[in-house]
């Protein structure tokens, strides 16, 4: 399975925030957060990204997808859906399906479930999985505690049927209990957002509601993907849970037992991208040689929704 990733061009350092907001501390957040800058876009869409991300698929294999699923939170248009438009943008076949689906931190792993669905039911041979944010363009310009957090990207992901084989059993979860504790009430992403950025309509997060959230129910979801593929974590090769920031990560890699080598925290320079940081992750670490062909790799999303999702691959 090949993942491909697109950052937009602009860095945001947390000494550009400090100058916005020169009454916060934002070296001791950083130390917190181990979030030092992040990628954002400005006059780019998720779309512009995610068709970059998919521009460096070989084209012979692009020839072979017969089915875009595309995961966003920023779509183009409230209508039509945006993956109908990458097939035309991309030249792919059209007998090729697609739609778009509606999830944040937990997306990856249901798109995972969605691909390989697809490809034993014979619905597809060859999905290209894409993911692509811009929630920063949904941050009300006072907000400086989720501009501290949150980065854009996009990513691709081909995956076929070799892969089948490679992705285990999923355990996926819903808690819509939670929902307003993560919620943007308004806007597009295409539409000229700031001539209505009403308090209200921007992007709201209950850090402390989705913090209480996260330690309850990741450990339950980890431990019933592991029965479900037969694993302890000790068989567990590495963990990549979705990137939300370095203090979650420190508090649930103790709590689940996971050796800190064996567990991926990078936010430092890209922050929390949503839907994009485990594709992005498990491209840095086979990159860094973090993790090579045959290892087991855990693979956990959690957040907006409330929404859970946890699969085990071999690379």
């Amino acid at each position: 399975m090949e993942v491909y990733v697109e950052f937009p061009e602009t860095t945001l350092t947390n000494a550009i925030l400090e100058e916005c907001y020169a009454e916060i501390d934002f070296k001791r957040i950083e130390k917190k957060l181990g979030i030092i800058s992040r990628r954002v876009v400005k006059d780019e869409t998720a779309l512009d990204l995610a068709l970059e991300a998919c521009r460096e698929i070989d084209r012979a294999d692009l020839g072979e997808i017969d089915f875009v699923i595309y995961c966003t939170q920023s779509p183009e248009y409230f209508l039509p859906s945006t993956a109908c438009i990458i097939q035309t943008k991309l030249g792919l076949k059209d007998s090729c399906g697609a739609f778009d689906y509606n999830l944040g931190c937990s997306g990856y792993i249901y798109g995972l479930a969605m691909a390989k669905s697809f490809i034993i039911s014979g619905v597809a041979s060859k999905v290209l999985l894409v993911t692509a944010e811009t929630y920063t363009k949904y941050i009300h310009p006072s907000d400086w505690s989720n501009r501290a957090i949150f980065g854009d990207a996009a990513t691709a992901s081909v995956i076929g049927k070799d892969d089948i084989d490679k992705i285990g059993e999923f355990d996926l979860g819903t808690d819509g209990k939670g929902a307003e504790n993560l919620i943007i009430k308004g806007g597009a992403g295409k539409a000229n957002f700031h001539q209505n950025f009403e308090r209200e309509n921007c992007f709201y997060m209950n850090g402390s509601e989705v913090f209480k959230f996260t330690l309850e129910n990741v450990p339950i979801t980890v431990n019933e993907c592991l029965k479900k593929n037969n694993k302890s974590i000790d068989d567990i090769d590495f963990v990549i849970f979705h990137q939300a920031n370095a203090y979650m990560l420190k508090n649930l890699r103790k709590k689940i037992s996971v050796p800190e080598d064996k567990f991926y925290v990078n936010v430092e320079t890209v922050g929390n991208t949503v839907s994009n940081t485990i594709p992005v992750a498990l491209k840095d670490s086979q990159d860094r040689g973090l993790i090579k062909s045959g290892d087991c790799v855990l693979l956990c999303g959690f957040g907006v929704g409330y929404s859970w999702g946890t699969t085990i691959i071999t690379i």
